[in-house]
This record gives C-alpha cells, structure tokens and sequence, in this order.
C-alpha cells in the first residue's frame, strides 16, 4: 500500500472584511501530495539542490522558499535582482516543477458571494476550502487503494487550534457528501500535523509557491478575471497542467484538481 503526505498552504485569508477588494474576496487552499518514498528519494533532495545552486548557503541555516521574499527579492534572494541569475532560477524552478512527481488540488472559495449567500450561517472559509480538499485526497487515496496524511503551514495560535478541531470534526463525522469511513479508511492520523515554514519542509515550500498562480488561474477559468498576473505565474501554470488531480475515466480537472466554492 502506497503512502501519501498532502501539503497545505494558502493565499488570500479567510477573514470577511475587505471584500470588495479582489485581493482579500478569494481564498485559495493549495494541496500537493506526493508519495514518501519520492519524496524522501527525489522530491526533498531536488529541491534542496535547487536551492544550494541558487542560493549558496549553509545547511545549518537552511534557505527557505517563499513566494513574497522571491518576488521582492529580499534576504538571500536579492540575487535574483540580477537579471541572468532571475533567468537561470526561474528556468531551474520551471524544470523542477515539471519533472517531479506529485498532484495537485488547488480549492478557490468567493467569500464575499458566499457570506452574501449565507450570512450568519456562512462556513469559515478556511475550514470549508479543507473539507472540499480533503474529500478529493481521500477520494484519490481510497480509488488507489492508498493511505495518507496532511501537514498544513502553521497560521497562529487560536487559528491552530480551529484547523485541527476542524480535521478532527471531518475524520469523526465526515461532510454532506462524503461518509466518515471515506476519511478514516484514507487518512492514517486522525491529527494534522502542523509545521512552521522555518522547518524547511519542501513539500509546503512548494505548496507557498504555487498558492497564488493556482489561484489566479482558477479566477480565470471562472471568468472571475481576465488575466492571471506576470509572465512568470503563466510559465509556472504551463508546467503544473499536468500535476492537478483528475477524475480518473473523462481525465476532467474541473471540480477535482481545481476547485471554485461560492
């Protein structure tokens, strides 16, 4: 039996304020899952081979890959204000990402539409945008006959709290459209781990990464807007349109490995 690990991370919040504004209306949950021994084996040791090349640096002071110092170049990444050392990262990381094994499961929830629609009975966005991620990766484990379990990126104290109550809430009771068992016999914990970015865990590396173009992407397939953002994010979604989470007989990526909730 094959083991999965899922990784999570976001982008946007899920507060209700601001909603007028396309930055804070849109929360995206981000899954990667990949299997142990290709990521102990290649996924993790690809990465950190990436990173030593790019960005030289001591293993005991590990790099850690994060979207927003990337994108402003700040810290060891200020390299990247070199335009040769931008290309040359920017190619690596594109190769990296097309050549690894792993799927994707990007969740994008319209708050503002929702809290609209349900008011006082509107779920949180957060814990609603998992239970949608977490019944496509038990559905994938339990076709595949495999087991698995989740590592979110620590959020905070109370926050942390809610999401592990909210996980146990899933594998005790299941949702509306999913019976417990699907979870149980899926998930091998029925706890969540969670890590701060620090530990230098690839997988949710990678997860911070793809958060926002996944997101924009769906936006876009939705009509929601009418371009995704930079050259870059396009270049990054071109890579990734194999990796997402597909129904396994029309091959469709639509309500599986891309996901929109109003």
């Amino acid at each position: 039996m094959k083991r999965y690990r899922l990784y999570v991370d976001e982008s946007g919040d899920h507060a209700y304020r601001e909603l007028e504004e396309p930055a804070r209306r849109y929360l995206c949950l981000l899954g990667l899952f990949v299997e142990v021994e290709t990521y102990r084996m290649d996924f993790h040791p690809a990465l950190e081979n990436l990173k030593q090349t790019h960005f030289p640096h001591s293993p005991d002071e590990p790099v850690i890959l994060h979207r927003k110092e990337l994108v402003n170049c700040r810290g060891p990444f200020g390299r990247l204000k070199d335009p040769e050392n931008e290309e040359r990262f920017n190619g690596d990381l594109l190769e990296f990402l097309a050549r690894q094994e792993y799927k994707l499961i990007g969740v994008t929830i319209d708050k503002k539409t929702h809290i609209e629609r349900y008011g006082d009975a509107a779920y949180h966005p957060y814990h609603y945008c998992l239970a949608a991620l977490l019944e496509r990766y038990c559905g994938f484990l339990n076709f595949y006959n495999a087991q698995g379990d989740v590592l979110a990126e620590r959020r905070g104290g109370s926050e942390d709290v809610q999401l592990k109550e909210a996980y146990r809430t899933l594998f005790r009771t299941g949702t509306y459209f999913h019976r417990p068992d699907s979870f149980q016999q899926a998930l091998t914990s029925r706890e969540v781990k969670v890590k701060p970015k620090s530990a230098n865990i690839a997988g949710l590396q990678v997860a911070d990464l793809l958060a926002y173009p996944v997101k924009q992407e769906i936006l876009m397939d939705e009509g929601r807007i009418s371009d995704p953002g930079g050259i870059f994010g396009k270049d990054i979604c071109r890579v990734i349109t194999t990796k997402y989470n597909r129904q396994i007989y029309q091959d469709r990526v639509q309500g599986y490995g891309k996901v929109f909730l109003v």
